[in-house]
């Protein structure tokens, strides 16, 4: 898709999100628009109820002034904008805000205001893929089980002790200790039916993140299908110990893990559920069983720094260009 250069962009900023001032990061992203000579809308959330309405807003605006859609805010602001994104077909800019930033970062853009709004002056629109669950889309991954549970957990001590890397390893610990009976779970890809006994199932679509827990499989981003993680029923000591792992880049390597690719993959509970308790992009939500997993039929045309390619694929691009030569 071309976006002319000079198209405005129309941002959805929520103002409860991110570790810094909001004020600050709006002046900021204010600044380097006016400097370029571009213009730029707010549509400002304050309250996470507001967001819905105002994206809303923003979306009619782009679609009447061919603009670009952009989301300024933590993980689950990105997520929220680029589901109507996604399904409007505009062009999608972000100004990550998030504590982790897996998305920001895996495409060049850094959580400083500042330089993002630089970065997304000079940005151009590429096809990128997402993952889809029934009918929501994510960036980043999906999951079922602990993972949800432990991201609750993190949310609530945010509430109480700030946002940082500490506090949320503190909540994985804690969400560990507390962890619930394993899930039973009947998975079908790739024409195969296979059953899982597992605490958690996380599926991935960001290279960063497997990277930095030490999965190879990552690779399989790059030909269009998903990860999915997810350990043996083991007990908690082990449980810390593929926490260990995955701080140390390791956790490919752990004996207890199950870790496979797929393009679409039907899940169901043999408990009986008719419904679960999903995450997508560290949102959670109560879907419908059976879930459906898969790649979204169409990409999100992602407002992307020029020549750039997703971290924690550089070494599949290369070794490519060397069979290739």
């Amino acid at each position: 898709m071309f976006t002319p250069p000079e198209a405005p962009c129309f941002i959805v900023h929520n103002a409860g999100s991110g570790r810094g001032n909001a004020q600050a990061a709006r002046a900021a992203i204010e600044s380097a628009f006016s400097s370029a000579q571009r213009r730029c809308h707010f549509f400002s959330a304050k309250r996470g109820q507001d967001l819905p309405r105002v994206i809303d807003q923003a979306v009619q605006a782009v679609t009447s002034e061919a603009g670009i859609l952009v989301a300024c805010g933590g993980d689950g602001t990105l997520n929220a904008v680029a589901q109507q994104a996604w399904r409007h077909d505009l062009p999608f800019g972000i100004l990550p805000q998030g504590t982790f930033n897996y998305f920001g970062r895996t495409w060049g853009i850094p959580a400083d205001a500042a330089q993002g709004s630089e970065l997304l002056l000079t940005a151009q629109s590429q096809p990128v893929q997402l993952g889809q669950l029934n009918d929501r889309v994510f960036l980043i991954n999906a999951s079922v089980g602990l993972y949800p549970q432990l991201l609750e957990e993190r949310e609530h001590d945010k509430q109480r002790f700030g946002r940082s890397r500490l506090v949320a390893l503190g909540s994985a610990i804690t969400a560990l200790r507390h962890h619930h009976r394993p899930l039973r779970l009947q998975l079908q890809y790739d024409g195969q039916t296979r059953t899982l006994v597992s605490p958690t199932l996380v599926v991935d679509n960001n290279s960063l993140q497997l990277e930095q827990i030490g999965i190879e499989e990552r690779e399989a981003l790059a030909h269009g299908r998903l990860v999915a993680l997810a350990t043996k029923q083991v007990g908690l000591l082990a449980l810390y110990g593929m926490m260990l792992r995955g701080a140390l880049r390791q956790l490919g390597k752990a004996e207890d893990l199950v870790c496979f690719n797929f393009e679409d993959l039907k899940l169901e509970s043999s408990r009986g559920r008719r419904t679960i308790k999903v995450a997508l992009d560290g949102e959670i939500f109560h879907e419908p069983l059976p879930l459906r997993i898969r790649v979204a039929p169409k990409p999100l045309n992602l407002m992307v720094p020029p020549g750039h390619q997703p971290a924690g694929l550089e070494s599949t691009a290369t070794n490519t260009t060397e069979t290739a030569a």
